[in-house]
């Protein structure tokens, strides 16, 4: 008997726009320091006119998403943003290995740091310092997707990874038409860039990612037993911090936090 497709299941539905600029509207303000804006800096920084801005800020205040400071001109972040994430569940060796790790030896570090695991030819940031590090130029990076050639994140776990995950993650990149796709195609340029990865022990990006051309990275990568399950960078102003200290200070205390949550996390799935 033929197999009968029932044609609702084939439908197809158009995002719901003011839900999406809604959604905007929380990123833009969870990215303002303290959480805090107005309408012209959230207008600014969506693109959307001051009024959309304001009725969609009235619209999330009535869910409790965003309330109103005393000064009238200013929102914040409400407790119902807090409340929506309590269903999130992370990977276990991350919410119970890396963050524990990660914010103990903030203090040591200073530098912000990023943890991330590999997504369809990125590197998407799954844990981070910077909403507490008093170094960070970021408030929110959890969840942006950071490129694998031209990061120290993507660089780190490249190297370490199994050659066919590197195999499948090169050949999704060639295809792009971009330059990300230009780099993943220069094989001389990837060999290259693995080859000193290895060499040096860790990866070191100067620049390279252009939209964050004046900081220096440094990572390493993430292991559970064999595998390489994603990375950690530090991430220092070029201007502020020399390349000898970097190598003596930091890549030793970064080292150490990158083994302690690969130590961890190899336990953690034995068990």
């Amino acid at each position: 008997m033929p197999l009968i497709k029932n044609s609702a299941t084939l439908q197809t539905y158009r995002e719901v726009r003011g839900l999406t600029r809604g959604i905007a509207v929380l990123r833009a303000l969870n990215a303002m320091p303290g959480g805090i804006g107005g309408v012209s800096d959230l207008a600014r920084s969506t693109g959307l006119h001051r009024t959309t801005v304001k009725r969609l800020l009235e619209t999330l205040k009535t869910e409790g998403l965003v309330h109103q400071k005393d000064d009238g001109a200013s929102y914040a972040l409400g407790f119902e943003v807090r409340r929506l994430s309590e269903g999130y569940v992370g990977a276990s060796w991350i919410d119970r290995i890396a963050s524990p790790a990660m914010h103990a030896h903030l203090r040591a570090l200073s530098w912000p740091s990023d943890l991330a695991t590999p997504d369809s030819g990125f590197m998407i940031v799954r844990e981070s310092t910077h909403r507490v590090s008093l170094l960070s130029q970021h408030r929110a990076t959890i969840g942006i997707r950071i490129p694998m050639l031209v990061s120290s994140l993507g660089r780190a776990w490249l190297a370490a990874c199994a050659p066919d995950e590197r195999e499948a993650t090169l050949s999704l990149l060639r295809e792009r038409s971009d330059s990300i796709g230009e780099h993943a195609r220069d094989d001389a340029y990837v060999k290259r860039v693995l080859r000193e990865t290895r060499r040096r022990g860790y990866a070191v990006n100067k620049g390279e990612w252009l939209s964050e051309a004046s900081v220096t990275a440094i990572a390493f990568p993430i292991m559970a037993d064999t595998q390489a399950i994603g990375a950690i960078n530090l991430v220092l102003r070029r201007s502020v911090v020399t390349d000898r200290e970097i190598a003596v200070q930091y890549v030793p205390l970064l080292r150490t936090l990158a083994e302690e949550i690969s130590k961890g996390a190899s336990r953690l799935g034995r068990n």
